[in-house]
């Protein structure tokens, strides 16, 4: 295994991160399975694990807590918090009030002392970006957390919060968690230049593009519901481009997808997140896989460099998107005369 250095943290991790997601009642509900695929990635050389408190309401964090006893000290472990993890509307966001409950709940699921990436699973726009670094300075001199990352986070933000950290002589984001794929590389355009810039790590998620870039029709028809892009037509003709030039490569679409998420200077790791053995061994299968420039010249033809195929949506939309009103002029102000 070759390890990356995690932006400018000096920390080592490797290439693929293993992602929990699918560990607990939303994905994998056998806990000893669950359990034997982390050993497995582990024994593998993955020496970097990215769950949250949201992923199977905290049990994802109970398996890899278990999971890691006796071998924590040699695992860079990342979890997350923001998203609802109560009818309590304060539970959730970015507040300082909930960032301290989160990191306490977070390392009693995990069996720690730390936690080594905490990161902001969301930005939050009803949070001053200087009371979340704040708290999360105040947690990383404790001792609780080593270093704080966002996820899913707009260029412009930050850029933001790397200036209020300074301004304020706050710890700053070290890490960034955006999607990236070959269906998704959007990025490319400012996100991951702003992350060079500011010598942060780039955790990217969903390499896979939820299973779409397997080249088999989903098999999970109520994701496929709840999720547009798991059915854009866009989409699905790249697939069917890709293929061809997987098979013309000897190597599986799911090698090339996973090759070329780690082949570019920004990226850091790369989530893997299995629900099953199958699944794990076949990431394992292709972490030795090196894509040339010719087969990277092929990618680009089909997908622009950061350029998006559709709208992956489970993606952050920002206020002016999602609010209406920030958008439009009122009806009386949009005429020219």
């Amino acid at each position: 295994m070759h390890y990356r250095t995690l932006g400018r943290t000096g920390i080592k991790v490797s290439p693929y991160a293993l992602g929990a997601m699918m560990f607990g009642a939303v994905g994998n509900n056998d806990r000893d399975l669950s359990l034997r695929m982390i050993d497995k990635a582990l024994d593998a050389g993955i020496n970097f694990v990215d769950t949250a408190d949201f992923y199977s309401h905290g049990e994802s964090e109970e398996i890899v807590g278990a999971a890691l006893k006796g071998r924590r000290e040699h695992v860079v472990l990342a979890t997350k918090s923001h998203l609802p993890m109560g009818d309590d509307p304060n539970q959730r966001g970015n507040s300082r009030r909930w960032i301290i409950t989160a990191v306490e709940d977070s390392l009693r699921r995990l069996q720690t002392d730390y936690i080594d990436v905490f990161q902001m699973h969301r930005p939050d726009p009803d949070t001053d970006l200087e009371e979340t670094l704040s708290a999360l300075t105040d947690l990383i001199r404790s001792g609780k957390v080593r270093a704080a990352g966002s996820s899913a986070t707009p260029a412009s933000e930050i850029v933001e919060a790397q200036w209020v950290a300074e301004r304020r002589g706050l710890e700053r984001f070290r890490t960034e968690q955006p999607p990236y794929s070959i269906l998704n590389r959007g990025i490319e355009r400012e996100v991951l230049p702003m992350v060079q810039k500011y010598g942060m790590g780039a955790l990217v998620w969903s390499p896979l593009a939820q299973g779409q870039l397997t080249g088999r029709a989903p098999a999970d028809l109520r994701r496929t519901a709840i999720f547009k892009h798991m059915s854009d037509a866009r989409r699905l003709d790249v697939v069917e481009q890709l293929i061809p030039v997987a098979d013309a490569a000897g190597l599986k679409l799911t090698h090339l997808a996973m090759a070329f998420a780690i082949a570019h200077p920004g990226v850091t790791s790369a989530i893997i997140g299995p629900r099953t053995m199958e699944h794990l061994d076949d990431a394992l299968a292709g972490m030795d896989v090196t894509l040339d420039d010719a087969i990277l010249d092929q990618i680009d033809k089909i997908v622009p460099p950061g350029t998006d195929v559709g709208r992956l949506d489970m993606d952050y939309d920002t206020p002016a998107i999602l609010d209406a009103s920030l958008r439009r002029r009122s009806i009386t102000d949009r005429a020219a005369a």
